[in-house]
């Protein structure tokens, strides 16, 4: 080696790189057969996956060691030593897609349109019959806001007697199902009532969406968006966190799933009072119990284990995996066609995707059969 080449790979060797600020990794998740981690530039946008050699090169990137300290630890960890060209192709990786400190944070092609600002994004996807606008905009800001003034709520002193209300709140429409499904039935007959019952839903959607940005700002999280979605006659509120599969550890990310459905059933307690305990005309008092009833099955069809579904997240951080459905998807056919390839899934990967479908399926048929039980009630009353 000259001593050029060899001055270069000593350069090369003391190099301390150190990523992006905002650049965000997360834990190892499932991907099909494979185990891989989530890398995301906040400031573009843009996300790729890696495999967990790959990530144990890049987490270790802080700009306090060297290239030759983390090689160091590669070998002790895998049993081999990477070579100089190895290290520019991660280095080259990394610094064209501007996670690097003091590389350019432009898209890695020349060639590549400009990203739309969020105004222009907005813009382009509105529509009369489908589309979306932002209602506020500093998303974040508002939601930090709405995390002071409420987040003394999330408190185990407060959350956990809430908690224990909204179990017997449930339990009480649990034991008297059947007088809630007359009152629901007759709520459909009054216009004015049902049109009151859904403006409360409506507004419960609203605060479920609330809930998931409160709860992840308060993990540390980011609100990328707060605004309105129609897919006409539909119109939803939606809450978009930047960073939901980046968040602390999975318990936080699960909390953030699981904040909407909790908050539509805190939204019931207090016409659930009204309704026990309150001295109302019998109209008011039926209309209050079915808003009971489609209050609950709402937040509890969000549980349900399918995407788009709050479900579906709280299952997937469970499993620990990415894609979950598609991941699923294509193993229980491998092993349905007996395909040797359904070997190849690590045993962890075969049980989480067996246990999702199997467990979709067991949810798809209790809901099946509470809907018949339901409509069988109904029409023998």
């Amino acid at each position: 080696m000259s001593a050029t080449a060899q001055g270069a790979a000593e350069a090369l060797a003391e190099y301390r790189p150190a990523l992006r600020p905002r650049v965000l990794l997360s834990d190892a998740l499932l991907h099909g057969a494979a185990t891989v981690h989530l890398i995301k530039d906040t400031d573009s946008g843009s996300s790729f996956r890696v495999g967990p050699k790959e990530h144990f090169l890049i987490a270790r990137m802080d700009g306090e060691r060297s290239l030759r300290e983390i090689g160091e630890a590669y070998a002790e960890e895998y049993g081999r030593r990477l070579d100089g060209a190895r290290w520019q192709q991660i280095l080259r990786m990394l610094g064209t897609r501007g996670l690097l400190a003091g590389a350019d944070a432009r898209a890695p092609a020349e060639s590549a349109p400009r990203p739309a600002e969020p105004a222009e994004r907005a813009e382009r996807r509105r529509g009369v019959l489908r589309g979306s606008i932002r209602l506020v905009a500093d998303a974040d800001a508002t939601t930090a806001r709405l995390h002071r003034v409420t987040g003394f709520l999330l408190a185990p002193g407060w959350l956990v007697p809430l908690l224990v209300l909204v179990l017997a709140m449930e339990a009480v429409v649990a034991l008297r199902a059947d007088e809630l499904l007359i009152n629901a039935k007759e709520l459909f007959t009054n216009p004015v009532l049902l049109t009151g019952a859904a403006t409360l839903l409506w507004f419960s959607t609203a605060l479920h969406e609330l809930a998931h940005g409160v709860v992840a700002r308060h993990y540390g999280g980011t609100v990328a968006e707060i605004g309105l979605r129609w897919r006409l006659p539909v119109v939803i509120m939606y809450c978009t966190v930047d960073n939901y599969l980046y968040l602390g550890s999975r318990w936080q990310r699960i909390h953030t799933a699981l904040a909407g459905a909790v908050m539509n059933l805190l939204f019931l307690l207090p016409f659930c009072a009204l309704w026990l305990f309150a001295p109302l005309d019998a109209a008011t008092h039926e209309a209050l119990g079915a808003l009971l009833l489609l209050g609950s099955a709402q937040a509890l069809a969000m549980l349900v284990p399918l995407p788009p579904l709050d479900g579906y997240r709280i299952v997937s951080q469970l499993c620990g995996a990415t894609e979950l459905a598609a991941s699923a998807g294509t193993y229980l056919r491998l092993v349905a066609r007996r395909d040797p390839a359904a070997a190849d899934y690590p045993r962890r990967a075969r049980t989480a995707y067996l246990a999702y479908g199997l467990g979709s399926v067991f949810v798809l048929v209790l809901i099946l059969a509470a809907v018949v039980a339901g409509a069988h009630h109904l029409l023998t009353v």
